[in-house]
């Protein structure tokens, strides 16, 4: 399919597309909907008529395995399958391979993007005005309305590789925007490299389009691969591109909307707060400024959004997806590695699993700290290590590898004042925190399995305390009210928790019944260096050694933002005209 409004007419075709006609508000209401609809795995949703704009909104596109399916042509494992073939075939080069998967050879030569004369996307040149846009405010604390599928187009200072990545924008102008460039980022990169010579960054935004593209810029490709590329490679084309308007940088033909500008250097303005995918408000902070020169459109575009929040959330199924293309890559590296899975619960980046063959002692250590030192996966704040016949996406087969092999006194590694995702608040220090791994493989003698406890004695064991539940005899997790430091001091040094090997104290808003919850609550809540005590603790020479119960003190601490959470007005209205959504 070469474009946004194509893939609409596919989803339609397939059931997969719900139009909305009566008139929505993009400040709140869009995102109630949107929300709920992904909770009940519904389907995408076009709004015809966003109050204050005459541009229709299409949101919640790739928010299920189905619509994924659709918009590569194939399942996320076949894109890997297809990647570690070519790689087989190619090193060494086998000709005799090399032909067998023509078809794999034939999207290798679809990766360079072609230059066209005719460009949908620049129907109609405008002056910039972002107001004309249906631009979402998507919660009721966030600093204003923020772009949250625009798809960044840049090019290194030096070499002129070509980045696209997605990040959001918070619109403070009719033509300027706040660039949200977090660390390890490569629009990011570039633009570092720019201020460094003191020059302005040339910067295209491209809003709508095939929705290969928006996988591709999400894909966590190595620094200096061209994303437009391996976007001609899933869809087996080559890209169509086409110059902008200001002659800078070349943008894809068949985009709804392109934002053509510069971020100069050395200028910055406080962006923020915003509802983000840990389920919590980032605090404001200074980005750079990216001022649009003109703006070019489709005859009649659609805006692509997307919403971010406490999980689930559209971007799961991107995430999910994502992990299933990159494996064989990653593989490659690591030839030891069977799976990683990385939680959408927690973010992504606050929980992975790694399932690995350890053909050495500690080889899986070695490959949680390669893990750590590639690309986005060096944001992982936590990993957990098990054994290659051990499922790393079945969290339940994970706490029991823990409950059976996980001794803190020699499987337990603290990585204290290492980068840290920009947007975890956990540490209190902006991209710079903390990560931890747990070797929970079979690397010596089996811990001792966990008797069972019932809530009436864990709730005995501090006044604070008003739940408790017990995981796969291994995780007990436990509700209390206020700050819980005092209460995991007490859980840790209790006799009757002896063979319960990790205790997560989490607040009153965490549902214990609720695995999404449950890991939403541990893993966005907690920085290893800061939360993390264990039964005891000593240094032996410069090696810290840590015995017993290992206890997490996840609850909402002071200067943590704001969980993110409805205006009740808004889930009012929403409830009040939910009918009048579908039946217009």
């Amino acid at each position: 399919m070469p474009d946004l409004q194509s893939f609409l007419s596919v989803l339609e075709r397939e059931h997969q597309l719900a139009t909305v006609r009566v008139e929505v508000d993009p400040e709140l209401e869009i995102t109630e909907i949107a929300t709920r609809v992904v909770k009940e795995r519904g389907p995408a949703l076009l709004f015809e008529r966003v109050k204050g704009s005459g541009v229709p909104l299409a949101i919640n596109l790739l928010g299920s395995e189905r619509r994924i399916e659709l918009a590569l042509g194939r399942h996320p494992q076949q894109v890997g399958a297809e990647l570690k073939r070519l790689m087989e075939a190619a090193m060494p080069p086998r000709p005799k391979k090399l032909l067998d998967e023509w078809r794999t050879v034939g999207r290798v030569l679809a990766m360079s993007p072609r230059r066209v004369k005719y460009a949908a996307c620049q129907a109609v040149e405008e002056v910039p005005d972002l107001a004309r846009l249906p631009v979402l405010k998507c919660w009721p604390k966030d600093a204003g309305r923020f772009v949250t599928c625009g798809m960044v187009l840049t090019h290194d200072p030096d070499t002129d590789a070509r980045n696209l990545g997605i990040y959001r924008m918070q619109v403070i102008g009719p033509d300027q925007v706040l660039m949200h460039w977090q660390i390890q980022k490569g629009g990011g990169f570039h633009y570092w490299k720019a201020e460094q010579q003191g020059k302005a960054l040339a910067v295209a935004v491209v809003i709508g389009g095939d929705p290969i593209y928006y996988l591709a810029a999400v894909a966590p490709l190595p620094e200096g691969i061209d994303e437009l590329a391996f976007a001609g490679f899933l869809r087996g084309k080559p890209v169509p591109l086409v110059y902008g308007k200001t002659k800078v940088t070349a943008v894809p033909a068949d985009a709804e909307i392109i934002l053509e500008g510069v971020v100069p250097p050395d200028e910055r303005m406080p962006e923020g707060p915003f509802g983000d995918h840990f389920g919590h408000y980032s605090h404001p902070a200074p980005f750079p400024v990216m001022w649009i020169q003109t703006v070019t459109r489709r005859q009649s575009p659609v805006y692509q959004a997307a919403v971010v929040g406490k999980p689930p959330q559209e971007d799961r199924y991107i995430g999910d997806a994502v992990q299933e293309m990159m494996l064989p890559m990653i593989r490659l590296i690591h030839p030891e590695l069977r799976d990683i899975w990385a939680y959408y619960e927690a973010g992504f980046h606050s929980l992975a699993v790694a399932s690995v063959h350890n053909r050495f002692g500690k080889e899986g250590m070695k490959t949680a700290l390669g893990l750590l030192g590639t690309g986005q996966m060096a944001l992982t704040k936590c990993v957990v290590l098990v054994d290659a016949d051990v499922d790393a996406r079945d969290f339940s087969a994970v706490l029991r590898a823990i409950r059976e092999h996980f001794d803190p006194s020699k499987d337990f590694l603290l990585l204290p004042g290492v980068p840290f995702d920009t947007l975890d608040f956990t540490s209190l220090t902006l991209n710079l925190g903390s990560k931890m791994v747990l070797d929970a493989t079979r690397n010596g003698a089996p811990s001792q399995p966990a008797g069972t406890i019932s809530e009436a004695q864990v709730t005995s064991l501090h006044p604070r305390i008003k739940r408790a539940k017990l995981l796969e005899r291994s995780l007990l997790a436990v509700q209390v009210a206020g700050e819980g430091r005092e209460v995991v001091k007490a859980l840790v040094a209790a006799q009757p928790l002896a063979g319960v090997p990790l205790i997560a104290v989490v607040s009153e808003d965490v549902n214990l019944e609720d695995r999404e919850s449950l890991l939403w609550g541990i893993f966005t809540r907690f920085d290893p260096a800061r939360d993390l005590i264990f039964t005891s603790a000593e240094l032996n020479g410069a090696w810290p050694v840590y015995r017993g119960r290992m206890g997490i003190d996840a609850t909402f601490k002071t200067g943590y933002p704001d969980p993110v959470v409805m205006d009740p007005a808004i889930i009012a209205r929403v409830d009040q005209r939910w009918h009048q959504y579908w039946n217009a």
